[in-house]
């Protein structure tokens, strides 16, 4: 009766946990390759390259905290 709710919204914001983590690690990858493609390589794109990583490895870290289960990116398992 009470925790209905609570294994609902689990769901749902577990669903939305791995769709940003999808997100998270496109942008990562995009900016790799942004960052492999430049020839002058400045230390803004570094730092966004660092960050995108920074973001990806933090929602990883809380689908394994949460113990999320859901599909793998085969471009992923490389990291």
């Amino acid at each position: 009766m009470f925790g209905r709710n609570k294994e609902k919204l689990r769901t749902i914001y577990d669903s939305f946990l791995l769709e940003t983590i999808d997100s998270a690690a496109a942008d990562w990858e995009s900016a790799k390759q942004t960052q492999q493609a430049v020839r002058e390589v400045d230390d803004e794109l570094v730092a966004q390259t660092e960050l995108a990583g920074a973001k990806y490895a933090f929602l990883y870290l809380e689908a394994r905290r949460r113990k999320v289960k859901g599909h793998i990116q085969a471009s992923i398992i490389e990291h």
